[in-house]
């Protein structure tokens, strides 16, 4: 047989090999700098650290008062 026919076997034909492998159906990408994105990331980032910047005070008060009856609740039960 020549290579371009295809074979048979007992459930019937066998298509023929690939002759050319293609390694997508898709064109490859060509990636380019994205600064539409950086833009919109910066302006997260400067938008969150407006709002955070005046919580930063409740959320040390928090953590100190936490860390303190931490400390409290292992000096009562060391007892």
């Amino acid at each position: 047989m020549s290579s371009g026919e295809s074979e048979q076997d007992e459930e019937g034909v066998v298509p023929a090999p690939a002759k050319k492998v293609m390694r997508t159906v898709t064109p490859p990408y060509r990636g380019r700098p994205d600064a539409e994105m950086t833009t919109i990331g910066l302006a997260y980032f400067l938008g969150l650290v407006i709002l955070l910047i005046p919580l930063l005070p409740f959320l040390l008060l928090v953590w100190v008062i936490s860390k303190a009856i931490e400390v409290f609740r292992r000096d009562t039960t060391a007892d």
